[in-house]
């Protein structure tokens, strides 16, 4: 069943950021925009270049209004440990939540049962706290955290623009639609 349109459920966890230990709840998504990265594990090898590449487009999500919360069913005592020893990892600026028990993995259907780790899922999530994108790869495939970019403006648009529509491609500034009965069978 898709999450899309559904409100991120109640939780807690704990997490690593910028040197400490913090919880997280749902109610960290309230009010800004907000990206979940869910991976597999620390310590191992695709999960380093996607959270590398998440945090080199950081600066830019933050200009959007933007949170990014890494997810991986490791502790948040792993993620300290390693932020502490892996030159990827260590530019890490964003929150590392910290998901043992699975529940957020369960909540956000990505834990693979099997393996008891996360999927590659990203969730793109309003200031109220609803799922408005979402992107799941298999394990070999890395994700590039630049996709996200048009993604949340496009999803920023539509939220300030009832009624308008992105097309495919969008890019900020472009043409977008109006669903209507005039434009049926004409694009």
């Amino acid at each position: 069943m898709s999450l899309i349109g559904k409100q991120v459920q109640p939780f807690q966890a704990k997490a690593y950021h910028n040197g400490e230990f913090i919880d997280v709840t749902e109610q960290n998504f309230q009010g800004k925009w907000s990206v979940v990265c869910f991976y597999p594990a620390d310590f191992t090898f695709v999960c380093p270049t996607e959270l590398e590449d998440l945090q080199n487009q950081y600066a830019t999500l933050k200009e959007l209004g933007v949170e990014v919360y890494s997810v991986s069913t490791d502790t948040h005592f792993t993620h300290k440990a390693w932020h502490d020893t892996s030159p990827a990892i260590s530019k890490i600026e964003y929150v590392m939540i910290g998901d043992p028990s699975q529940k957020l993995s369960r909540m956000f259907d990505v834990l693979d049962e099997e393996t008891g780790l996360a999927q590659r899922g990203t969730f793109i999530i309003d200031p109220d706290g609803v799922i408005q994108a979402v992107e799941i790869n298999a394990d070999g495939i890395g994700r590039d955290a630049s996709t996200l970019i048009n993604k949340i403006k496009a999803a920023q648009y539509v939220r300030n623009h009832p009624g308008e529509v992105c097309p495919a491609k969008w890019q900020e500034g472009a043409e977008t639609l109006k669903p209507s009965l005039d434009l049926v069978g004409k694009i």
